[in-house]
């Protein structure tokens, strides 16, 4: 016979219930605090260190400043501007998110720290002109105010979903920093109008050039009668287009080729990596398309190792370039108060390991953090993509800011890979529009008819548009303001 449950019993398992509970609860909550926790660790490691570097008298604390505000961009730059690289091979399924994302923050982080620049002006490009300003004073108060400007909008960017240019964000914010400093004689206006320029040009170059690739590939590949034989033929080409691009993209992006002499270099070597490829591509392609059946599906077996290798090398190439973005002010800062480094802020300055190095983990840990909304948004929200899109996205881009480096334009790959996803997507509308009609014969659709074909979220467009166009403008006026407040702290 059993004997009755122990009152004590059922006590102790409804204690341990409601315990079990409370912890649930507990990790509910502290999940969301958990990614802004361990931002707020780095921002703290990188002050500890930033107060061992050795200064002249009176540079401890501005460089222990200019070393948080550093650190804070770089970690929205990696919550913002590393979408573009790794979010169409996410939308199109080649990699998972998680996978993407220690990709793409392995590549920053190495690009950033092997490939990123040796030299870094500290005006930003030369976008202003730094020997007005009235004092260093002055100027480290400009540099630091663009730095905090530029880290305030991407911060809200990235709130809002937008993905927009670090290089835009920065290039205004120290425009309007040095504007408020020393007037308008400090600011180059014509590189700001070139810069301006570039807002309308790069996303529309992208967007064409991703749409041709995309109706190259369809009439040559997807609607041929024999779609695996097309293959062989035209994606070992594809490939060494591609191999050639980014071996020119990395030297122009990250391996500071930027003299006549480098840009000859580059492409050199980009026409023999491009020869090497496609000559070990056609055997590689001949094996993976064995017994491979003549249907669309086949082709995305095809393509979805290329993007994995893209979005490495775009993320490489991104670490490399826009790591300056991040730490170039600070880089000014640290070169004014070196120890024998006065006046140095009128001249090119080093960029220090250590200062490389908060603008590559940043972008890294920002990334890891805080990246995913973007990567999926990027990647999933504005249009459906496969493997063969985004490729034509990752390549239109690449080929886009080789163009656009080779003849001095500041454009943004952000704005141009971006740009290259409204463009296939725009023109996948117009192609099942133009398919439509032909079938029913009419010159025209039903309105109703014409919605469900939209394959472009329009939210997303007048999102992405309106942060473009105000993105210089309102980093500098909220620069400006920063800079005016800093004064009157010193004062």
């Amino acid at each position: 016979m059993a004997l009755p449950p122990d009152p004590q019993w059922k006590t102790l398992d409804k204690d341990l219930g409601r315990i079990g509970t409370l912890e649930l609860a507990g990790r509910h909550v502290a999940r969301p605090l958990l990614a802004p926790g361990l931002a707020l660790a780095f921002v703290a490691i990188v002050a500890l260190g930033s107060g061992i570097v050795p200064v002249s008298a009176g540079g401890g604390l501005p460089v222990i400043l200019a070393s948080i505000l550093a650190a804070y961009l770089a970690l929205t730059i990696g919550a913002n501007d590393v979408a573009n690289n790794v979010g169409p091979a996410v939308g199109a399924r080649a990699l998972t998110l998680g996978g993407a994302l220690v990709l793409a923050a392995v590549c920053e982080m190495a690009g950033a720290l092997i490939a990123g620049s040796d030299v870094v002006a500290t005006i930003s490009d030369g976008i202003i002109h730094a020997e007005v300003f009235p004092s260093e004073g002055a100027f480290v108060r400009a540099m630091m105010a663009a730095l905090l400007a530029t880290a305030l909008w991407l911060h809200l960017a990235t709130w809002a979903g937008a993905a927009v240019s670090t290089t835009h964000s920065i290039v205004g914010g120290v425009a309007g920093a040095a504007l408020a400093a020393a007037g308008p004689q400090a600011v180059d206006w014509g590189l700001l109008g070139v810069i301006s320029l570039s807002w309308v040009v790069s996303p529309l170059v992208g967007g064409l050039l991703a749409a041709a690739l995309l109706a190259f590939i369809n009439h040559a590949i997807a609607e041929a009668e024999d779609r695996i034989a097309a293959a062989r033929l035209w994606l070992p080409v594809l490939m060494a287009l591609m191999a050639g691009a980014f071996t020119v993209y990395l030297g122009a992006k990250g391996l500071a080729v930027h003299t006549g002499s480098g840009w000859r270099t580059a492409l050199g070597l980009g026409f023999v990596v491009a020869l090497l490829t496609w000559g070990g591509a056609r055997p590689l392609v001949r094996r993976q398309a064995e017994g491979l059946s003549n249907k669309r599906k086949a082709l995305k077996k095809l393509f979805s190792p290329l993007l994995v290798v893209s979005a490495a090398l775009l993320s490489f190439g991104h670490g490399a370039s826009d790591v300056s973005n991040a730490v170039a002010p600070l880089a000014a800062i640290v070169s004014v108060y070196s120890e024998g480094g006065g006046g140095a802020y009128m001249e090119a300055v080093g960029l220090p390991f250590w200062v490389m190095a908060i603008g590559g983990a940043g972008i890294a840990l920002g990334l890891l953090l805080f990246g995913p909304r973007l990567v999926l948004l990027v990647g999933e929200e504005i249009t459906r993509l496969n493997p063969v899109r985004a490729f034509c996205v990752a390549l239109a881009t690449a080929v886009a800011v080789i163009a656009a480096a080779a003849m001095g334009l500041p454009v943004s790959s952000t704005h141009i890979a971006v740009g290259a996803i409204f463009g296939l997507g725009f023109y996948r509308e117009w192609r099942e529009a133009a398919r439509g009609r032909k079938l029913r014969g009419k010159a025209d659709a039903p309105a109703e008819e014409r919605h469900r074909r939209r394959l472009v979220r329009r939210s997303h467009v007048l999102t992405m548009l309106t942060a473009w166009i105000i993105t210089v403008p309102l980093t500098a006026a909220l620069s400006a303001g920063v800079f005016l407040l800093l004064s009157k702290l010193t004062a």
